[in-house]
């Protein structure tokens, strides 16, 4: 079963990394997946929300802070480590089949913390900002979506690892979202 599950991810990975592989992605993928090309959003979400909101924007940027370091924690620290998988561009099996996009890095691959900790952070404000402002999920599913996307297109994840990836941050994020409404009710 696993074996099948991993001929599986990597003919996706393949098809994605290889097959989609055009300039224009080539360009614009390593800058989606780099946290310094989201840092003016990062800056207007603080703006925001202290701006709109005063002294619970804190408490919205503490919650988040908050929500982002519980999706790392669990997928880079705790499984990780245990499930010990190599990415694919340290896959030996893979060596000919990789194009090197960005430094592959010697970090493993399962779960993606991008995927993770993006899914998480997009799925909180979700939660916090849809009942007034309905534009925020698909805005914040693509954002996590593309970045996600983009790991395994430069070939640093395979499609399993952000899908879990995903899968973590949204319960993350829905989990911290209810938190933070029990401890705010007028937000």
């Amino acid at each position: 079963m696993i074996e099948s599950i991993q001929q599986f991810d990597v003919e996706w990975f393949l098809k994605i990394h290889r097959g989609l592989s055009n300039g224009f992605f080539d360009w614009l993928m390593p800058l989606m997946r780099n946290r310094f090309f989201w840092s003016p959003l990062y800056l207007f979400i603080i703006i925001f929300c202290i701006k709109q909101y005063k002294k619970q924007g804190y408490y919205i940027i503490g919650m988040l802070l908050a929500t982002f370091a519980l999706g790392d924690l669990i997928s880079a620290r705790l499984i990780k480590p245990f499930v010990a998988r190599v990415r694919p561009c340290n896959d030996f099996t893979l060596s000919g089949d990789i194009i090197h996009r960005v430094p592959c890095g010697s970090g493993l691959s399962f779960p993606s913390s991008h995927a993770t900790n993006h899914f998480a952070i997009a799925v909180f404000l979700i939660c916090l900002f849809y009942s007034r402002w309905k534009p925020v999920l698909p805005l914040g599913i693509a954002w996590a979506a593309i970045i996600s996307f983009a790991q395994v297109y430069v070939g640093v994840h395979y499609p399993v690892d952000v899908t879990t990836g995903a899968i973590l941050g949204t319960v993350i994020g829905f989990t911290c979202s209810r938190i933070f409404k029990k401890l705010q009710p007028d937000i």
